[in-house]
């Protein structure tokens, strides 16, 4: 037992001697270090530069990526998280997948009218095809308007919002009769000062009655859903011709049921398009997930290789670091060669030059985490590209140059802990 109790104590005893020596050691490098960057203010600023250069072009690199993929997401939410798209083709087809969705049939109103009478898992059907025109009041004129030919459902299941007046109804699409619903920006470019419903607008100079109005909705990729107007589906066909494959916008109750719905869905459509058996689907069931996949894909590389000149510039800084404080060495051979005959230890000498790298970096690091969020965040006012500012992100910048000071100081600081006392002392 007094043995136990013995080691015990003694380890106690050996951790705050430890912890003493860490401490004075500590706060003498850091003290000699802050001397020494004190003593060349010149060559510190320029090292210090060199960092902040490479900490900002990274940093801005990231707070542009992080706001476009931020963006993206926010722009994947307006299709809807219980919404199931319906069409001959999957989302992002291309080359051959493309060319043999292309030559499949289309789908019809008789398939729609099977999903909605068998789906169990659906709230709401809404048909889609789509055409472009020109949309004109009183002589002014928007060009390239999106047309969506569409039922009384589609408000369901297209996270859309009405701003002014109501929305489609049955006898709207029964009756073919010329009435719109226009979106945000045509409603705000075509009457900026007055209520739109119950105006005239002309889509190719046929005249429609305009019944309400749509709240903004925003982007999602090169799609701006505030520049559609909106009508009846059989109207639009007669008045444009446009037979094309329906897309149906399928509305499932809860997002739990989201692959189940699936799974019913791809039996009904099978059984509604005549599938044989031992052929596969001839359609695709395309979720809005499936989009978030093909972004990455299509973005991922170009990250990895914008990101990569960006830590090639940090890594440019950071041999700037290296050279510098093998300069220092150099200069301060005697001081340390006197401190080593004095009884300093290597870790000491190591411990000194590792906090002057560090401390050189950490505040090119914080400095170029200003420089570069603040650049990222102007690009964002400045251009059609986002940009997000996150918590995380500043630490990371601020720590990371702080990390490639320390990596990068490891051998000066080596180099100058290895030196020969005798002979440091000798040098000129």
């Amino acid at each position: 037992m007094i043995r136990v109790v013995f080691f015990f104590k003694s380890v106690r005893v050996s951790l705050r001697e430890l912890w003493v020596m860490l401490r004075v050691e500590v706060y003498e490098g850091a003290r000699i270090a802050l001397r020494s960057l004190g003593a060349n203010r010149l060559r510190t600023l320029l090292t210090t530069g060199g960092i902040a250069i490479g900490v900002a072009t990274l940093l801005a690199i990231v707070g542009i990526i992080q706001g476009l993929n931020a963006s993206f997401e926010r722009q994947l939410a307006t299709m809807g998280t219980t919404s199931l798209y319906i069409s001959k083709r999957k989302f992002g087809a291309t080359g051959d997948d493309w060319q043999e969705a292309r030559i499949r049939k289309d789908i019809d109103r008789a398939q729609m009218e099977v999903v909605k009478n068998e789906c169990t898992y659906c709230t709401a059907v809404a048909p889609n095809i789509w055409y472009q025109a020109d949309v004109s009041f009183l002589g002014n004129t928007i060009n390239g308007v999106q047309l969506i030919g569409t039922t009384e459902e589609y408000i369901d299941v297209a996270s859309y919002k009405m701003a002014r007046g109501r929305f489609l109804n049955y006898s709207d699409d029964a009756d073919q009769k010329h009435v719109v619903v226009l979106a945000a920006d045509i409603a705000e470019s075509l009457f900026p000062s007055s209520d739109p419903v119950g105006a005239t607008v002309r889509i190719d100079d046929h005249p429609f009655r305009v019944i309400g109005t749509l709240e903004r909705r925003g982007k999602m990729l090169d799609a701006n859903w505030d520049k559609a107007v909106v009508m009846p589906l059989r109207t639009m066909r007669a008045y444009w011709g446009v037979f094309r494959s329906l897309t149906l916008i399928v509305g499932v109750d809860t997002a739990d049921n989201m692959d189940l719905a699936v799974d019913q869905l791809t039996g009904i459509m099978r059984r509604a398009r005549k599938t044989p058996a031992d052929r596969p689907d001839d359609f695709a069931i395309n979720r809005p997930e499936q989009l978030l996949d093909l972004y990455e894909k299509l973005t991922g590389g170009l990250y990895m290789v914008i990101t990569g000149i960006g830590l090639i510039t940090l890594i440019v800084g950071g041999i700037g670091i290296m050279n510098i404080m093998l300069v220092s060495v150099r200069e301060r051979t005697r001081e340390i060669g006197v401190r080593r005959a004095l009884g300093a230890r290597k870790r000491t000498i190591v411990l000194q030059f590792l906090m002057e790298a560090a401390a050189v970096s950490g505040v090119g690091g914080a400095i170029g985490t200003a420089v570069g969020l603040s650049a990222a965040k102007i690009v964002s006012l400045i251009t059609p590209l986002a940009a997000t500012v996150q918590v995380g992100t500043i630490f990371f910048g601020v720590g990371f140059g702080a990390v490639v000071g320390l990596v990068f100081g490891i051998w000066p600081a080596a180099r100058a802990a290895n030196l020969d006392p005798v002979e440091a002392l000798r040098y000129e």
